[in-house]
């Protein structure tokens, strides 16, 4: 089953938690799962996809313009209704307005059609109610690291309820 993840990144740390996510989505037997820039999206994977995740870092507690021109103006290409959605999101701060974010994005994805969910309290530690979270200055990879467990467990929970839901 196709997976993606898509995402816009000014300093690599969105990207390299998307790859994360992605890692955890291919633990899942089964799941074929990639990431893409929103400048470099695999429209016809995207199309065949099951479980679709999205994130980009935080801007002033909100979405990077970029990201929110991508989101109205190609996202509804990508034949999204039905499909299984979630979001994340990277910032500088830890409250910095993340949960906006994740919000902005999942809010999209609703009025697009699509299925939400991030495993919430019912899954346990690490609790994820909303998407996951990664806080780290700009380029600094090192600071991620701690990060890495809970969006890998991310992506393995989004790739279980879709297999669940569409296998």
């Amino acid at each position: 089953m196709k997976m993606s993840v898509i995402y816009y990144s000014a300093t690599a740390n969105t990207s390299r938690m998307a790859g994360v996510i992605a890692e955890g989505m291919n633990s899942v037997s089964g799941v074929e799962a990639r990431a893409f820039a929103i400048d470099a999206v695999d429209e016809e994977f995207v199309r065949e996809s099951k479980c679709v995740v999205m994130g980009c870092p935080t801007y002033a507690a909100d979405t990077p313009a970029a990201f929110h021109v991508w989101l109205e103006q190609s996202a509804g290409k990508l034949a999204l209704p039905g499909k299984l959605g979630g979001a994340f999101s990277t910032a500088q701060y830890i409250h910095g307005g993340d949960e906006l974010v994740i919000r902005t994005i999942l809010d999209h994805m609703m009025v697009m059609g699509m299925l939400i969910y991030s495993g919430g309290g019912s899954k346990g530690r690490p609790v994820i109610h909303l998407g996951p979270v990664a806080i780290a200055s700009a380029g600094d990879a090192e600071a991620l690291l701690p990060f890495d467990e809970t969006f890998r467990i991310y992506g393995q929970r989004m790739a279980d309820k879709a297999m669940e839901l569409f296998r």
